[in-house]
């Protein structure tokens, strides 16, 4: 029998966006937080009109679980200038907040002369011989970790389970919202989401949860692949934070920064 892939990872019904099985995640019968981040990225977005504004910093509060259920979206502007704007997005369910972000967006200018220095962050190439996930599955993830030469099947992220360099590459095979084009900006917002998976991976597993993530993007992502590489990591008493370098086929365009919680005795067979 043919699995029926839905259309998207979220339809809508007037102005709520309405999960499909695949915006399932792998904490439980929630919505993964890499979708409600965005969902929240592609409602701040809406919500600005001028296109020669850049979405630059988005920083998302994930208050608590999303359950599968309708998500509806409010907007407001904090501050409009000539070369910013920033808004206020906010996610709820019943009345119910379950997600903030704030969204910083800059005018585009002319690049100032000379050269920064930056510690220089190499991606592995992308497979070249790709091969869609079994049963319809929503995204293509590749893990690069213990074999760096290898990338980890889809969703097999066991490759990060060692004391060294980690990557992934992913590609969403299905757009956002039902009707709507994924937009550069909504893609970069659900890749920022796996900083948090990817830098706190360790020798024994994943035992953190994240409870928000800041992207901060120097320019927009070209294509449908998004790459990760994970820069640092600490943690203390329970509380970790984990950045990573985000990549396009081109080259890196901005960071992903995550903030966590200890949360031991999980197992995701997928990204959080």
């Amino acid at each position: 029998m043919t699995t029926r892939v839905p259309p998207a990872f979220f339809t809508t019904d007037g102005d709520h966006f309405v999960p499909t099985a695949m915006a399932k995640g792998p904490w439980g019968p929630t919505i993964s937080g890499n979708f409600v981040g965005g969902v929240v990225g592609h409602v701040a977005e809406m919500a600005v009109g001028d296109h020669e504004l850049q979405p630059a910093r988005l920083t998302v509060d994930l208050l608590r679980p999303a359950a599968l259920a309708p998500l509806c979206g409010r907007t407001r502007i904090v501050r409009s200038g000539k070369r910013l704007t920033l808004v206020e997005a906010e996610l709820l369910q019943q009345d119910t907040v379950v997600a903030r972000a704030t969204a910083l967006f800059l005018r585009r200018g002319d690049q100032p002369s000379g050269q920064v220095w930056s510690s220089p962050t190499t991606m592995p190439p992308l497979p070249p011989d790709a091969k869609l996930p079994p049963n319809g599955a929503p995204m293509l993830v590749w893990a690069y970790g213990r074999n760096p030469d290898v990338a980890g099947a889809p969703f097999d992220l066991t490759e990060w389970q060692h004391d060294g360099p980690k990557f992934i590459w992913a590609r969403d095979l299905a757009p956002l919202v039902d009707g709507a084009p994924t937009t550069p900006f909504v893609r970069a917002s659900m890749a920022g989401d796996m900083a948090s998976s990817l830098t706190h991976y360790g020798t024994t597993g994943l035992h953190y949860i994240n409870a928000d993530y800041t992207l901060a993007l120097s320019r927009l992502p070209e294509g449908t692949d998004i790459g990760l590489a994970a820069m640092s990591f600490t943690g203390h008493d329970g509380i970790g934070t984990g950045t990573a370098a985000l990549f396009d086929a081109r080259g890196q365009i901005g960071t992903a920064t995550a903030t966590t919680l200890a949360n031991p005795g999980f197992a995701p067979s997928a990204l959080s």
